[in-house]
């Protein structure tokens, strides 16, 4: 396996070279995590309606339990990236530590919580059969919730650092582990028996396992333990952990308050009927094929944004920013133009096997929710850019309270509001979606333009100096990069 080293010359900083470096290996493994949901969700359809129909809801509420922490262990990636750009590999590896430390308490913690699972989906109403699926499917995700967690710290150590093929190979391995487990553990083969939607479950936890032990071999090579004093530099930091705390947790806060609206928004929409929630959840799943390779290119925006910063040179970030977001936008209209063109062809592999009387109700109504997706896809594009952007720098509270706003007022809020007053249907529910995704884009895009991310960081006040790469950096346009200390 590939560490991400190369013998060629280095891109030039804020370059579109430097920007498809990173972001393709972590596009190509967004995209193999995607394919994994997606083919698992075939896989469900093609076991029952019930299955598919229960996936998702318990998927997000498993997320909403897990946000917070998985927010605090991703946000490694902007601490090692800002050490990066100090040149302060003792400090990365301090900040890893951290992170492992977080993942390990809050994973054990996590799987306290599984015997929530009945009661949260008792109150979502939905039909019995289904109910019994989420409660199958949420229980293991939560018993499993630690590898998730360690996976996204030590995921963060790589692609803080620009090493991002490594991350590209453990989740396109795991990815193909998981799928191959899926259709073993959903529909059993040879003496292993078929646990329809629990076996789907144990596949994701059981590849999320594996994507740690493939970190971990790479992680532990010698010259990485010497290069960063991994050993040294392990012990408990209250300091650092503090500033952990001060910058993740708003970043897992903005998600946990995502995808609990999510959440609640999918568990009201149930309260219509399977069918419904079941052509909602194909919709977003088949959005997920263009949305979640954006969050590779959201994550080395963050990156790079976050070397950036640590290097004093908040221009190159805004440069590299704009590169990024002219990718995106071509990218998602495109598929925009397939929602709106060919929206069966999309649904063919999730009726390939399955009922086609059932199907055929569920799949009507996914072509309409796909006109939505299709409206707001180029708004998709600009939160994941921009709001990475900021993040990169550190500021967090701003996404928090404005996901915060957007989510509740603007989809939960009014969905809920017609679901009391027997006036919820299924387009009540998307228009509210599409409105909270449009809030949301318009807030990170004017945010951005403001420019306040540009006077922050999450160093230490004596770290923001200009390191030596930046001094010997002759370039005109570098030396016009060279700004005073910035302000935590």
């Amino acid at each position: 396996m590939t560490t991400g080293h190369s013998s060629k010359p280095k891109p030039a900083p804020g370059s579109l070279r430097e920007l498809v470096q990173v972001a393709l290996p972590l596009v190509i493994s967004s995209g193999s995590v995607t394919l994994m949901y997606v083919v698992d969700r075939i896989f469900l359809t093609w076991h029952s309606p019930e299955a598919l129909a229960a996936a998702m809801p318990a998927s997000m509420v498993h997320w909403t339990l897990l946000s917070v922490p998985f927010g605090v262990a991703m946000y490694t990636n902007t601490f090692v990236s800002q050490y990066d750009g100090a040149q302060r590999p003792d400090r990365i590896a301090a900040s890893l530590w951290q992170a492992i430390y977080l993942a390990v308490v809050a994973g054990f913690l996590l799987a306290l919580l599984t015997p929530l699972s009945g009661p949260i989906f008792a109150w979502g109403k939905h039909d019995p059969e289904v109910q019994v699926q989420e409660v199958r499917y949420l229980r293991v995700l939560c018993l499993g919730s630690l590898p998730f967690l360690l996976s996204g710290a030590l995921s963060g150590f790589f692609t803080g650092r620009g090493r991002t093929t490594v991350v590209m190979w453990v989740n396109v391995t795991a990815s193909l582990l998981n799928i191959g487990l899926d259709y073993l553990l959903i529909f059993g083969g040879g003496p292993v028996p078929g646990w329809g939607i629990t076996g789907a479950a144990i596949a994701t936890v059981s590849a999320q396992f594996t994507a740690v032990g493939l970190y971990a071999i790479v992680l532990l090579r010698p010259e990485t333990v010497k290069e960063f004093g991994l050993l040294a530099n392990r012990r408990f930091d209250r300091e650092l952990f503090g500033r952990f705390i001060k910058y993740g947790v708003p970043n897992g806060v903005m998600s946990l308050v995502d995808v609990a609206g999510f959440t609640v928004f999918l568990l009201l929409l149930g309260q219509i009927g399977s069918d419904e929630l079941a052509a909602t959840n194909l919709a977003f799943n088949i959005n997920s094929m263009a949305f979640v390779p954006m969050l590779g290119v959201g994550t080395a925006v963050m990156t790079l944004v976050g070397r950036r910063v640590g290097e004093g040179r908040p221009r190159l970030a805004i440069r590299t920013t704009w590169t990024a977001f002219g990718l995106a936008a071509v990218y998602m209209l495109a598929f925009s133009a397939l929602y709106l063109s060919v929206p069966e062809i999309l649904l063919l592999p999730y009726a390939a096997m399955a009922d086609a009387e059932n199907f055929a109700r569920v799949q009507n109504l996914a072509v309409v929710l796909l006109r939505y997706v299709a409206v707001y896809a180029f708004f998709d594009a600009i939160i994941i850019v921009f709001s990475s952007a900021i993040r990169g720098a550190g500021d967090t509270r701003f996404g928090l309270w404005l996901t915060l706003v957007a989510a509740w007022l603007v989809m939960v809020l009014p969905t809920w509001l017609a679901a009391r007053n027997d006036m919820l249907t299924l387009h009540v529910g998307w228009i509210a979606c599409t409105g909270f995704i449009v809030t949301l884009a318009i807030g990170f895009l004017l945010r951005f333009l403001h420019g306040k991310w540009q006077t922050m960081t999450v160093l230490e006040p004596d770290l923001l100096v200009s390191t030596p790469a930046l001094q010997a950096d002759s370039s005109p346009d570098s030396q016009s990069e060279v700004t005073q200390p910035l302000q935590p």
